[in-house]
């Protein structure tokens, strides 16, 4: 693969440090996070020119969080900076996060000089070592002319196929060394290469069982959104009459107000989706993995359903589930191909069905009671947003519920993590959202002990008078645990309790405002007094201690043996 070639003239002698900015310019970033250290100072020296608006977090792994929330609202590459030893190892957890839910996001990380690798020198960690099993691919430079293509490698990898982050450590001793970067630049990757257009007659065998299926349903992954293929998504479904189905990642693929959205499948999806994926005879999964929190007991998993898969990554086809129809490539591009063979069918039997189950067991809570209920803060968010902002959020119970009762229309619209389900997540992506997206209402929906893990970065919003918004479902546990230890270990809540601080007067110390709300009364009023600030805002909501989080699906039990439904039957 051939990039452009340098114009002629006076030879270009740069340091290392320099060819590294240049190159990333050349790849379009506009927007960096990181933090300095010794063996990065060259690179931070060539920044201090450099037309890069660039974030400094109050830990590595919240700028790491804030780069992979950055490529997740803009749909680029987010871009880490960090330096050796003990910054590097810091990303860890971020990169994890990123690889988990394939988000393309480049790290740039500070290693000692070449000649001391491998001595236990100062700050000396083995970064590509370390991390490798936790990004699509990594490698130390120890050329200063391997700089440019290198980089350049790592963006084509990490925005290409099934997205992922990409590591280059980067030896003190490149980034002052000099080279002549004239003439062509070149990446080497031979064994590197991404199909996209899926094979024809899969597609057509797709369509032939798409249009001879009375139960199917249309199951959809982040993969979607990575595409870029709502609108082929939406498409095909409104053609074919598809009922659709999303997973935590994929939501806002398809609009949930949409009378065919069965909204989210899985361990807390809804009761309606579960009964029809267990139900159909054909499952067309688009841009999913098929990870355990989605299928429940593998064995009994769709048991009466023919397989689609559409993927990317062919080492995610039969993985989990075996496929009866396998398509290879980029969703944006089968989606399109398969709309066009596909023929509307009415399904009046299949959807009568659905709509019983959705009358029957939709999501809800107690609405009378006098505590204030998380779902109830959701709703309001969602009504007084009317559905457009830009959502984050923390892990556990305040996810389940963000995903469950805020009602996502558009893509790139709910950003979490998914796969490793990260605590501390939701604060650094509401301020990466935020920087990507100016001008979006961000609203980071935080459980409290999500908030505590990275609860300093409020700072970094504060100093850079980002307006995002914080809510945090302030129950004084650490919710999901709790709730299994509920169920499954006779309440005995072991270590799931902690002291929480005084979150209104820690956002004020911070930089940021500070809201109390302990009426279910206040919560609309909180809300909108929240929505007007245009500075970082926490509002800090006292709901149901003891409130769970119903759908469930316990371990090991089948998508349709769900906990929780005789206790929202009860709530009509």
């Amino acid at each position: 693969m051939k990039t452009k070639s340098r114009a002629a003239g006076k030879p270009s002698i740069k340091a290392g440090a320099q060819i590294v900015v240049d190159t990333l310019i050349e790849q379009d970033v506009d927007t960096m996070f990181g933090y300095t250290g010794g063996v990065v100072l060259p690179l931070f020296d060539r920044l201090y020119d450099a037309p890069i608006h660039f974030i400094v977090p109050r830990h590595e792994q919240g700028g790491c969080h804030m780069a992979d929330a950055y490529a997740r609202a803009s749909g680029k590459v987010g871009v880490v900076l960090a330096t050796s030893g003990p910054g590097a190892c810091n990303l860890v957890t971020g990169l994890a996060t990123a690889m988990m839910d394939s988000v393309p996001l480049v790290a740039l990380t500070g290693q000692v000089r070449t000649e001391l690798i491998g001595n236990d020198a100062f700050q000396e960690a083995d970064t590509t070592g370390i991390t490798r099993p936790v990004t699509k691919y990594n490698c130390i430079v120890k050329d200063v002319k391997d700089l440019a293509r290198t980089i350049r490698e790592a963006f084509h990898i990490a925005s290409t196929g099934r997205p992922g982050p990409v590591l280059i450590d980067l030896p003190v001793d490149v980034e002052v060394a000099k080279f002549n970067t004239d003439g062509p630049a070149e990446m080497k990757l031979p064994g590197y290469r991404v199909r996209t257009k899926g094979h024809a007659r899969q597609i057509s065998t797709a369509a032939k069982a798409i249009n001879k299926s009375k139960q199917p349903v249309l199951y959809v992954g982040g993969g979607v959104i990575t595409a870029n293929a709502a609108k082929e998504l939406s498409a095909l479904a409104e053609k074919a009459h598809l009922p659709v189905t999303m997973t935590l990642l994929g939501l806002g693929s398809y609009d949930q107000r949409k009378a065919e959205s069965l909204d989210m499948l899985g361990m807390h999806g809804s009761a309606y989706a579960n009964y029809a994926v267990q139900q159909c005879d054909l499952l067309i999964a688009v841009g999913a993995r098929f990870d355990d929190r989605v299928t429940g007991k593998i064995e009994t998993f769709a048991p009466n359903a023919k397989v689609i898969h559409i993927d990317v990554d062919p080492a995610s086809i039969s993985k989990n589930v075996g496929v009866d129809i396998p398509v290879v490539g980029d969703a944006k591009v089968i989606l399109k191909a398969l709309a066009k063979e596909v023929e509307y069918q009415e399904r009046k039997k299949w959807f009568g069905k659905i709509a019983e189950w959705k009358k029957k067991f939709p999501f809800r809570y107690d609405q009378n009671s006098s505590t204030i209920k998380p779902q109830y803060v959701i709703e309001e968010l969602c009504r007084q947003t009317k559905n457009e902002a830009i959502v984050t959020t923390g892990v556990g119970q305040n996810q389940m519920w963000a995903a469950q009762f805020y009602k996502f229309v558009k893509p790139r619209q709910f950003i979490s993590s998914g796969g490793l389900g990260t605590m501390g997540f939701g604060l650094p992506a509401a301020i990466g959202a935020q920087i990507a997206k100016p001008n979006a209402t961000v609203i980071d929906i935080d459980g409290d002990h999500s908030f505590n893990m990275t609860m300093t970065e409020l700072s970094t919003a504060a100093e850079h008078e980002l307006p995002i918004k914080v809510c945090i479902l302030n129950n004084g546990y650490m919710g999901m645990v709790r709730q299994w230890q509920e169920l499954f270990y006779g309440r005995r809540y072991s270590k799931t309790y902690l002291k929480n601080p005084e979150y209104e007067a820690l956002a004020k110390a911070l930089g940021a405002v500070g809201i109390t709300v302990e009426k279910k009364a206040d919560v609309p009023k909180a809300v909108k007094q929240m929505l007007k600030e245009k500075q970082p805002c926490v509002v800090d909501f006292k709901v149901e201690p003891e409130e769970n989080v119903w759908p469930m699906v316990p371990a090991g039990k089948s998508l349709d043996e769900m906990s929780g439904l005789d206790i929202l039957e009860r709530l009509i």
